[in-house]
This record gives C-alpha cells, structure tokens and sequence, in this order.
C-alpha cells in the first residue's frame, strides 16, 4: 500500500476538522447537499482551495461511456465524498476507489454525516 505525504495527511486533518465543525452546528438529518454546501461555507472560511461536483469521465475500453461527479476535490489532490445515509456500504468505498484511479490520487475521505458521532461515520480509503 503506497501511504499518502504528509502534506496530503495534513490537509486531510483540515478536512475532517471542517466536517466535524460542520456536524456540530447540524448535526444528522439533513441531506447530501444540505452537508455539501455547509462544508463548501467551512473550507472557504478556512481559506482552503477546493472545487465541487468536479467531473470524471468513465471509460469502458478506451471507450468513453458516460462521466462520474466527485463531490469534492480538496486542494486538488484529496477526494471528498460527502454521504447522509444509514452506514455508509461497500458500494460508496468502491467509488472513492474509483475516483483515485480517474485521478491518480492516493487519497480519499468518506464522511458520513448520518451519524450520531461523526467520527463513526468518517473512512480513509487509500488507493493501494
């Protein structure tokens, strides 16, 4: 497993700062997009570069058969996928995994704002 920099560790640690923040003004119960845009607010606020809803194309045989959305691409190196459901399955850490290859990125975070303690509802997925 190739282990993200300290850098990219680092503004992980940002990260998940701004979506505890996040969830302690919300708390569970809101929507996708409700977390998506209080985190956008949070980052900004934090003076962190970051796009949303960036594309990915998705190919099948070098062909281009359609595109995917990454919620958020954070410092232009960490993918952030935003969830407000029940647990977070094992389909969400196959698009984190998909998203790092696309991109060649070593490093994805799932949050999971559904949760009681944010922490329970936070994944590192490192592409190995």
């Amino acid at each position: 497993m190739r282990e993200p920099d300290k850098l990219l560790d680092d503004l992980a640690r940002v990260v998940v700062d701004a979506a505890m923040e996040v969830h302690r003004e919300l708390g569970p119960g809101f929507t996708e997009n409700v977390y998506e845009e209080a985190l956008a607010v949070e980052l900004g606020l934090r003076g962190v570069a970051f796009e949303r809803q960036s594309a990915v194309s998705v190919s099948y045989k070098e062909h281009v058969v359609g595109e995917g959305r990454m919620d958020m691409l954070v410092g232009g190196r960490l993918i952030v996928e935003l969830k407000a459901v029940e647990k977070l399955l094992p389909v969400h850490k196959a698009q984190a995994i998909f998203y790092l290859k696309a991109r060649g990125s070593t490093l994805a975070l799932l949050i999971n704002f559904n949760e009681r303690l944010l922490r329970d509802g936070i994944q590192r997925v490192v592409l190995s």
